[in-house]
């Protein structure tokens, strides 16, 4: 087991846990005490986990986030979700081969009486947004209930490594993202009026204004006054061959593995989307000591933070964009993946295609809003509001504000005297939603003599840290917004303490230091990947901006400082013509090449859309062509949208097979969703153990 375990990291703790037996199929197995199922199977190098009823294809893990049903396994005789379900000593596991078997009518239990709590609150999610919101109504000793599905608070911040954006005040600017969230949870814990249920799955909203939900296999029915829905959001998937193969899945499901469940999933991965998400998931499988091969983005550029894509570049990440996936490739798992190049008409260009060999691909393509609660809530009318990302897709900084909004909003809504709501929370927000802003390249500082920083971001991102750490106060950004450019006021009174590099989220300040020797003067770098690629005496290779080497210079010293423990900050000594585009190390001693060349594109009828019926691109397309233009009679006819997953991933992709046929979507109708947005045993609603 210990091949597929993460046994150090250089930002997170490895904790001391106990560990637990089960069987995998008879076979004798080791995980650890309240891991989940999926995780302690991918820990055995485990990966297909089971095969489908229809066409008998591989199954494995997919999103990890309870939102598909592709991970599905039989534990101690019951069918149960690998990701969502927790290992229990003993625990018997075996594929989820064929469906699961319908119980005689004698089996099914009578239903019990399940009485109904009332709160004045009900909080779905206990993200960023859902915990800000919580903490607001607390503090006002608001009757509040937060339920969240997994098994500890914070959300996705519970799966970032890396520093976040925004300000120190506002936003925790510089403080890792598992760090705000614990950061958050404890303010919460002190509040008594805040009830907390975890492990606990909201399943649906119903028109007498109750919201039933699953806790520890038990249906329980809330009714609020007020309902917020903060539950965040699910990842986009593409349609091309392969995408269903065991090793294909979400960068959320990836982090979980890696950042939250230490399980060192991979050994090459290759991420599509360049986006913040597949930014930082490049980086979090670089700091699990994972290849990245390659990052691949449809668009002409990519469409998250520079400073992200260029960490990736410093580290030997190429990034290819205007690329595409042509296929993911193998039997039972992912053993390659093919990428092309595309055209200014998004067309693929023959002879353009490059196979590498990885083990997992990443999709990166964007989210979608996770708010099915909401809307169901307001069809019935209840006094329901919505923040994080199930508003709006953005950034964890923004969700917290969003969340702080909605709990003030609930709390006017409820008499309760709180004052208007400050105007600056709705404009921080705004700002911490807005998109990256052009590029703008500056010169670095004429001078030669001193220490001083040099700051290599040239895209207006809402981030400004390093104006609040400078002791002498010294750094600024342009007219003094959170988006402007940091610059240096007083270029001389700069001390070289480096709290600057160590609070930076992007890694783009350096500091150069003439003092002791102008020809070869010392460039401190931050650096947060291992630390025996940068002892001391080591000649390491230095890269500028854009990923290119420009030599190697010896390690004159390794430091970090108590705040910012992860951050290293490595000092050395550099020829004074490269000192001040010395920006990053190079990792990735070698750049991975394609292996083969793809000569022959798929035909992309034959991907999959709907997972968990097995419905493909082309049987899509063939019911469009014939005029229908009803998701529901597509559901009807193909069965597309009628799985587990309740059409989570194949709906957005219908979608875009329509717009791809030239169809005016005003004209298409959208399925109608059921009360029921996850799967529950009939077992549990009738109050059975």
């Amino acid at each position: 087991m210990t091949e597929y375990r993460i046994t150090k990291h250089p930002i997170l703790d490895i904790p001391d846990r106990p560990a637990l037996n089960f069987t995998w199929k008879g076979a004798p197995m080791t995980g650890y005490e309240g891991e989940m199922i999926s995780s302690a199977l991918f820990a055995n190098g485990i990966r297909v986990f089971g095969h489908h009823h229809k066409d008998d294809s591989p199954q494995g893990i997919f999103c990890a986030n309870g939102q598909c049903a592709q991970c599905m396994v039989v534990a101690d005789g019951l069918a149960v979700k690998s990701c969502m379900t927790p290992l229990n000593d003993g625990m018997a596991v075996e594929q989820m081969d064929g469906l699961p078997r319908i119980p005689s009518a004698d089996q099914i239990p009578t239903t019990a009486n399940i009485p109904v709590k009332e709160v004045e609150v009900l909080i779905i999610g206990g993200g960023p947004a859902g915990l800000s919101a919580a903490i607001e109504l607390g503090q006002l000793g608001v009757n509040t209930l937060i339920v969240d599905d997994k098994d500890r608070l914070g959300g996705k911040l519970v799966l970032q490594t890396h520093k976040f954006f925004g300000s120190v005040k506002d936003s925790h600017a510089g403080t890792r993202g598992f760090e705000i969230g614990r950061i958050l949870q404890d303010e919460l814990l002190t509040l008594s009026s805040v009830e907390v249920w975890l492990n606990t799955t909201a399943v649906a909203v119903f028109s007498d204004h109750i919201v039933g939900v699953e806790k520890d296999n038990r249906y329980h029915k809330i009714k609020p006054r007020k309902l917020l829905v903060a539950t965040g959001a699910r990842e986009k998937m593409l349609s091309f061959p392969g995408n269903t193969l065991p090793g294909v899945y979400g960068a959320g499901a990836f982090q979980t593995l890696v950042n939250r469940d230490l399980v060192r999933s991979s050994e090459k991965v290759l991420i599509v989307g360049g986006g913040n998400v597949g930014l930082i998931a490049g980086y979090h499988a670089i700091q699990a000591d994972i290849a990245v091969v390659a990052l691949i983005e449809a668009l002409p550029q990519v469409g998250g933070y520079k400073v992200h894509a260029d960490k990736l570049k410093r580290l030997g990440v190429p990034i290819y964009i205007s690329h595409t996936v042509v296929s993911a490739n193998g039997t039972d798992k992912v053993e390659s993946v093919t990428i092309a190049r595309l055209d200014d008409n998004w067309n693929v260009m023959p002879d353009t295609h490059k196979t590498f060999a990885v083990d997992t691909v990443l999709i990166a393509v964007g989210l979608a809003e996770v708010n099915e609660f909401y809307l169901k809530a307001r069809q019935w009318g209840m006094d329901v509001y919505c923040a994080g990302d199930a508003q709006e897709i953005a950034e964890a900084s923004a969700a917290m504000f969003t969340g702080r909004i909605e709990g003030r909003k609930i709390a006017q809504t409820l008499n309760i005297e709180v004052g208007q709501i400050p105007q600056e929370w709705d404009s921080k927000a705004t700002i911490l939603k807005s998109k990256p802003g052009p590029e703008t390249r500056r010169r670095p500082p004429e001078k030669t003599d001193g220490v001083f920083p040099i700051f290599h971001c040239y895209q207006e991102v809402p981030c400004n840290p390093c104006t609040s750490v400078c002791p002498v106060g010294a750094v600024k950004t342009q007219e003094d917004k959170i988006t402007g450019l940091p610059y240096m006021v007083d270029i001389d009174a700069c001390t070289g303490c480096a709290s600057c590099l160590a609070v930076c989220p992007g890694l783009s300040v350096t500091m150069v230091d003439f003092r002791e020797d102008p020809s070869h003067p010392l460039v401190t770098l931050p650096y947060e990947v291992w630390r025996e690629k940068v002892e001391i005496g080591q000649n390491v290779p230095v890269t500028d901006l854009d990923g290119a080497i420009l030599g190697y210079f010896p390690v004159e010293k390794v430091s970090s400082r108590r705040k910012y423990p992860g951050t290293l900050l490595v000092q050395l000594k550099v020829h004074k013509d490269v000192a001040k585009s010395a920006v990053g190390i190079w990792v990735q001693e070698k750049q991975i090449e394609p292996s083969t060349i793809y000569e022959k594109e798929p035909p992309p009828d034959e991907a999959i859309v709907c997972r968990c019926e097995r419905v493909t691109a082309g049987e899509i397309r063939n019911i469009i062509r014939s005029d229908i233009r009803d998701l529901n009679q597509i559901k009807a006819l193909t069965r597309a949208g009628m799985g587990a997953c309740g059409s989570k991933t194949c709906r957005p992709m219908i979608w875009r097979i329509f717009q791809e046929e030239g169809i005016d979507l005003k004209s298409v109708t959208d399925r109608v969703d059921r009360p029921l947005f996850v799967e529950v045993p009939i077992g549990v609603f009738a109050g059975a153990d």
